[in-house]
């Protein structure tokens, strides 16, 4: 199982996203429906899953978003050619 590595931030920031929410950047395009995110306060990153839920961002998630992320391109490319 793959671990992920915690953030060094203060832990304030972790207690205002554990109140008020996190707030979400995209990092990373990888599809028209799926991104990979980061938090702004703690850094907590995090991916769309295939039902449209998040899911944190571990080193599988990440292998497995890079290869749809280079098929997605590949798929691109083609149907416009």
């Amino acid at each position: 199982m793959d671990k992920v590595t915690p953030q060094s931030r203060p832990p304030i920031l972790s207690l205002v996203c554990t109140a008020f929410g996190h707030d979400y950047i995209v990092t990373r395009k990888i599809t028209d429906h799926i991104n990979e995110y980061k938090c702004a306060c703690c850094g907590k990153e995090v991916s769309n899953s295939y039902s449209g839920k998040f899911e944190l961002l571990t080193r599988k998630q990440r292998e497995v978003n890079e290869c749809l992320s280079s098929f997605f391109i590949k798929k691109k490319k083609l149907s416009i050619h």
